[in-house]
């Protein structure tokens, strides 16, 4: 588990080092002459040794030979952290009589999942603490392994967790209408069981922390590729008893996080205890091996799903039943049940049948944590809704698109809330329904596939429509107990010069946050983009926030800084009116410049009025307040969620020889509300939809009966090539929410939601007219051959 990489040690000028500074002076208190020669303090570096089992008692643990290595300044073990961290148990309130056991940053007495930390090296590089991390001598006491969901339901089944009677972590039924009534009046029901692969989010970065605990002033400074600083902020006070306001989390631009930078990591609560018992600053970065066995995984399900339909092809109604294993731990603070009860609420999201039974089982398991990931259950939700219904199109005789116009949710029926008692304030399925219909030139595919199958070429259609949630309210976390804010914050100024500056809680992960505000607070002042600064990811300077989750940045925090940049341009021009006695309603900001709102003549620039402001205040009136500064703070408050919708299309070829199946052409109409920026929000649904691509068929984190890893690695992880992708083509309708004057909702899951489903149903189609059909992702060559019946 530990190796030496020491490619992963860089440490930059002073950064890093403990170093002599000859020209470096410090002021004696009081004694009016200087000394040189200050130390500045060493950067550490930590590593883990981890547990190569999946169950296991720790017997002992002996650090004596790698806490006498060169360069070692500190081994650390479970109770040496447990004294210093309070721990913390993955559970949220309103998922009633849902259970957890208790956590710590390093295995206490007992390991639960091959690759758990045990012990924490600390040296003066990485190379040596992974070294002296070799020499740490851990004896285990190995356990049978719990891996398989349903040994683990088992009665007679050993328990992970010896505190509870089972391993299930929680269980829920959601219910409406008469279901068995539907089922009884059906012509026909549709059935089957899906089956997901578990995967992993394997960013460009991995995780990466630098925790700077200075006990002189009981101050904690940590630099975290999280998405969430605040979160962390409060989490890093509350569990290691210091002061919220003498802790800062600095998050700056993250390379890339798609929700695995939300949740709390052992080796990352570790790192803060690590620099407090050192009085150092640690570094620890995840290599890509350790990254495969501590990032949190996810979609990790096995649903057993039917659909009751009339002859017409009308879906009367639905049952389902999901059982999902998330680890041995539940995921903390945001937990890992949320992805299977966005599964049982999601299902049949589009559609109008009222009468509805979920049931949802959550279960724990020797492997990594599970929790979100990008579009949270909504791939498992949409693939199962939309297999179904393309199976009953066909038992029924009717077209896939014509089925869905049959049952989809009219224009006329909003505010509608559907069977799982979601609400929905308006959504597009019929215009986006029809504008992919004519998008992918549907006739002409089809009357193609039947010339190529004559030729014993096998091309498959599929599409799949989608309901994604956004923007979400109190409602989702702060329900539950969890200190995850809803709102955000953003502080807009003119500086001096005439310039902008907005520091704002949501953060740059790559998505172009930053771009999309900077946009915002441009036109709604009136000024240049490029004239507007954006400061993210800083708890010291930025309001506080929820950041980025669930596809909130533009859709809450862009409304945040359409506000905040409007109560700034009111106050521009209260002041502008004061000098130029005028009317503020007379006055407009046009190029930072004010001009006359009906001639366009200039009358003052930005940065006269700014240097009016700041330094020669005393011209202006006494009841004039030169206020060039505004904070405003934004929650949604109409719908607990604002809801996106669209549908997707899949053109496959599938070689019924080989089972390998190439991806022709893929699409996308999609309605986020107010599209912003074009160019971002194509980029944002295309790349989802290469992820949802790599789902449907490379991405499987496969173990083995004995809970081992065997392809964590990204020589054996399979995920996306370019060359395997299509040509991505992407349209949109706009439905504004009526929820915020700027009218946007999210769309960074949008890609994700529905592609596995729509290039299941492009499989399927291909081969149906051999009589096969796969319910299984990813479908690998081997599973399209077994469905085949050549494997």
């Amino acid at each position: 588990m530990n190796r030496s990489m020491t490619g992963l040690d860089r440490p930059n000028s002073y950064i890093g080092r403990s170093v002599t500074r000859p020209n470096a002076k410090r002021l004696l208190a009081g004694k009016g002459r200087y000394i040189t020669d200050m130390k500045l303090p060493r950067m550490l570096h930590a590593a883990f040794v981890r547990s190569p089992y999946a169950h296991a008692d720790i017997v002992s643990i002996d650090t004596s030979v790698a806490a006498a290595m060169d360069g070692v300044r500190l081994v650390a073990t479970g109770p040496d952290l447990a004294k210093l961290c309070q721990p913390w148990v993955g559970t949220l309130d309103h998922f009633r009589g849902m259970k957890s056991s208790p956590q710590l940053p390093l295995a206490l007495g007992k390991v639960v999942w091959a690759g758990q930390a045990v012990v924490a090296v600390v040296a003066e590089t990485r190379a040596l603490a992974e070294d002296a991390a070799e020499h740490v001598a851990v004896e285990y006491n190995e356990l049978e392994p719990i891996i398989d969901i349903d040994a683990a339901r088992e009665t007679n089944s050993p328990i992970i967790n010896p505190e509870f009677d089972d391993n299930v972590s929680f269980r829920l039924r959601v219910e409406s209408g008469d279901v068995d009534a539907a089922f009884a009046q059906g012509a026909l029901t549709v059935e089957d069981t899906f089956r997901f692969g578990r995967h992993t989010a394997a960013t460009l970065e991995p995780r990466a922390i630098i925790a700077d605990y200075n006990s002189s002033e009981a101050q904690l400074t940590v630099y975290h590729a999280t998405q969430t600083p605040y979160q962390f902020q409060d989490l890093y006070s509350r569990h290691y008893g210091i002061p919220e306001s003498r802790v800062r989390v600095i998050a700056t631009d993250i390379g890339g996080s798609f929700g695995m930078k939300l949740h709390v990591y052992h080796e990352d609560m570790a790192v803060v205890g690590l620099s407090m018992l050192t009085n150092h600053p640690v570094k620890y970065v995840a290599d890509r091996i350790e990254s495969f066995v501590s990032d949190i995984h996810a979609r990790d399900h096995r649903v057993d799903a039917s659909i009751a339909v009339d002859a017409g092809g009308q879906i009367l109604g639905m049952k389902v039943d999901d059982v999902t294993a998330i680890g041995a731990f539940s995921s903390y603070p945001r937990t890992s049940v949320v992805e299977g009860n966005q599964v049982v609420r999601l299902m049949g999201a589009p559609y109008r049948f009222r009468d509805y039974r979920a049931d949802l089982s959550v279960v724990f398991q020797n492997k990594v944590q599970t929790s979100q990931y990008r579009a949270v259950g909504h791939p498992i939700a949409c693939l199962v809704t939309e297999s179904l219904v393309d199976r009953a199109a066909r038992k029924v005789g009717l077209d896939p698109f014509e089925i869905r116009r049959r049952n989809i949710v009219t224009q006329d029926m909003y505010p509608y809330t559907g069977p799982t008692g979601y609400k929905f304030e308006r959504l597009s399925h019929e215009a986006c329904l029809d504008q992919l219909h004519e998008l992918i030139d549907y006739r002409s595919l089809r009357n193609e596939q039947l010339t190529l199958r004559s030729k014993g070429i096998y091309r498959g259609i599929g599409i799949a429509m989608f309901v994604e949630i956004t923007n979400p309210s109190p409602a989702f976390y702060g329900v539950g107990g969890a200190r995850i804010s809803s709102q955000d914050g953003a502080i807009v100024k003119i500086t001096p010069s005439g310039d902008v500056q907005c520091m704002i809680s949501v953060g740059e992960h790559g998505q172009g946050t930053e771009t999309i505000i900077g946009q915002i607070v441009a036109e709604h002042i009136g000024v240049e983009r490029e004239s507007v600064k954006v400061i993210t990811g800083d708890t010291d300077v930025t309001p506080h926030g929820g950041a980025n989750w669930a596809c909130r940045g533009a859709g809450i925090g862009g409304e945040t800084a359409l506000q905040a940049a409007k109560k700034l341009k009111q106050n521009v021009l209260a002041i502008a009116a004061s000098i130029l006695q005028a009317r503020s309603e007379d006055l407009d900001i046009q190029n930072a410049r004010i001009v006359d709102a009906t001639s366009g003549a200039v009358r003052i620039s930005l940065a006269d009025l700014a240097r009016i402001c700041y330094f020669r205040s005393d011209t202006l009136p006494s009841d004039v307040n030169p206020q060039l500064t505004v904070a405003h703070h934004f929650s949604p408050k109409g719908y607990p969620f604002a809801f996106t919708n669209g549908v997707q299309a899949c053109h496959v070829e599938v070689d019924v020889e080989t089972g390998f199946t190439k991806i022709l052409n893929f699409w996308v109409v999609e309605d986020c509300g107010r599209v912003i920026n074009p160019m971002l929000v194509d980029e944002q649904v295309r790349g989802g939809a290469i992820q949802g691509l790599g789902a449907a068929f490379f991405e499987e984190c496969r173990y083995n009966d004995n809970g081992q890893l065997e392809n964590g690695s990204l020589a054996d992880y399979l995920v996306p090539m370019a060359y395997e992708m299509p040509d991505i083509t992407i349209q949109h309708v706009e439905t504004p929410t009526c929820d915020t004057e700027l009218g946007a909702k999210g769309c960074g899951e949008a890609g994700t939601a529905a592609a596995s489903a729509a290039a299941l149903n492009a499989v399927n189609d291909a081969i149906a007219p051999l009589g096969a059909d796969v319910s299984q992702i990813p479908m690998t060559p081997q599973r399209v051959l077994r469905a085949l019946r050549y494997y």
